[in-house]
């Protein structure tokens, strides 16, 4: 097994021959941002494989600070098929959309003060084909996986140090969200592996971080119950029901207990109006339900109403007001789809609509159900982590990454305690541990950075600076 695994890595470089880094664009202005970038942006494709029917877009931000020396980390964003934009239009990166009730245009877009770019030069990756921009030529080349995805970032990244050989020896980071907790660990190792048998370019690989990340769903959904208690969203009473009923374990139940489905039921029902990626927030639609009927937009022009309807799920009668929190993801489909934002990126002719979230289109098997024994062989190996937890997420809850974590068994060298925003505020609660891993939550956040980016920015630029949180 062993053999074959370094002969997978041998035909893996042989490959990597026949990759090419598409001509980048440097992108000085963007339709909906006024005047010039006053950062530097390169977007690109990368061709995969032989025949290079898998092309990856990407977009690379340098740092503000000091892009020579400062760290580079990939970005990719969860989903899978989820596109890099989530990251650098509503994350972390240094644009963010203004928010402005649509009238037909252009979106507007506006500077941040909380980009990790501040600090670091990310990487954007639209992973896999199918996502955002990254598009495969071939029905059999769009097939993906957790796996499959995890080669072929190390592979783009090989292929890219090649056209960009002065980032080559910048400490480099892995990051991602949500459903890339499954990958990004396995990415990591990837890298490694591949440096140790001499694949070049080398990749100068120090660590990964990790925001609310999926990583083992029977912890996951086992936690959503417990979480559900202690913020006060069920009663004591079908808590300590649900605990006898289904013996603590909530996922993949036996049909033929009654109990125990009747309880889950119940249970259902009381969460069914709660906006589960941050409880605070009313619940709203999102962008993959908008609107079929458009007359009470009067202010958009009739070409555009044609583009809502292009864009809607066809069963909701009203836009979300401007004041949801996800509107912004509205606003990013008619600016990703704008012919005058794609010519600017440099989006190769041809492509298709833009989704941020392309879910249920692309062939994708789910082969890494557990990502724990990645993040047991990436601590032997000394990387360091963090990984983060917005503390009012209930997809993710951060009691279900604080049990995997501490199901590791490593000692404790920084005990639970707050850490402070620069106000002299608590910005969540952290504890590190002996194999280099931090683990920290954001105090009032959500599921990815945007619910609380002045929080999350100033946790990445200590921790990427190396500094005590």
């Amino acid at each position: 097994m062993r053999k074959l695994h370094f002969l997978v890595l041998f035909l893996l470089s042989i490959s990597s021959i026949y990759h090419l880094v598409d001509a980048s664009l440097h992108v000085k202005y963007l339709p909906g941002f006024d005047g010039p970038l006053p950062f530097q942006l390169e977007t690109g494709y990368v061709s995969m494989g032989e025949s290079g029917d898998v092309e990856l877009f990407y977009f690379f931000v340098k740092s503000e600070r000091n892009p020579e020396t400062d760290p580079l980390m990939i970005w990719l964003t969860g989903g899978p098929g989820c596109s890099s934009i989530c990251g650098l239009l509503l994350a972390n990166g240094p644009l963010v959309f203004k928010g402005d009730e649509y009238n037909g245009t252009v979106p507007p877009l506006q500077l941040t003060s909380f980009s990790w770019t501040k600090v670091a030069n990310i990487l954007y990756l639209e992973s896999p084909a199918g996502s955002g921009y990254s598009f495969a030529r071939t029905p059999r080349a769009i097939e993906s996986s957790d796996t499959k995805q995890t080669h072929q970032v190390d592979q783009f990244l090989r292929s890219w140090f090649v056209d960009h050989p002065e980032f080559i020896s910048n400490p480099f980071y892995v990051g991602g969200d949500s459903y890339s907790g499954r990958v990004v660990p396995g990415v990591v190792q990837q890298i490694s592996l591949g440096n140790e048998n001499g694949l070049t370019p080398h990749i100068n690989i120090q660590g990964y971080i990790l925001g609310n990340p999926v990583t083992y769903s029977n912890i996951e959904s086992n936690h959503r119950v417990s979480f559900a208690h202690r913020m006060g969203l069920i009663s004591d009473e079908l808590f300590e029901s649900l605990e006898r009923s289904c013996g603590g374990k909530f996922f993949d139940v036996d049909p033929g207990n009654i109990k125990c489905s009747n309880n889950l039921q119940t249970y259902d029902q009381c969460i069914s109006e709660i906006c589960v990626q941050q409880i605070l927030l009313p619940k709203c639609k999102d962008d993959h339900v908008l609107p079929s009927r458009v007359p009470t937009l009067p202010n958009i022009r009739s070409g555009s109403r044609r583009e809502l309807k292009e864009f809607s799920g066809n069963d909701s009668s009203s836009l979300p007001p401007p004041s949801c929190f996800t509107y912004k993801y509205f606003l990013s489909a008619f600016w990703a789809n704008d012919e005058n934002v794609r010519r600017a990126l440099g989006v190769k002719k041809g492509f298709g609509k833009w989704s941020r979230c392309n879910t249920e289109n692309i062939p994708y098997t789910y082969d890494i159900n557990n990502a724990i024994p990645y993040h047991v062989n990436n601590s032997r190996k000394g990387f360091r982590s963090l990984i983060y937890s917005g503390d009012h997420d209930m997809m993710v809850p951060f009691s279900s990454t604080e049990a995997w974590i501490k199901s590791l068994n490593y000692s404790i060298v920084d005990d639970w305690r707050p850490w402070m925003m620069s106000t002299n505020q608590v910005g969540g609660y952290t504890r590190t541990y002996a194999n280099k891993m931090t683990f920290a939550t954001i105090k009032g956040g959500g599921h990815s950075a945007d619910y609380n980016p002045a929080q999350s920015s100033l946790l990445f630029k200590r921790w990427i600076d190396g500094e005590p949180l």
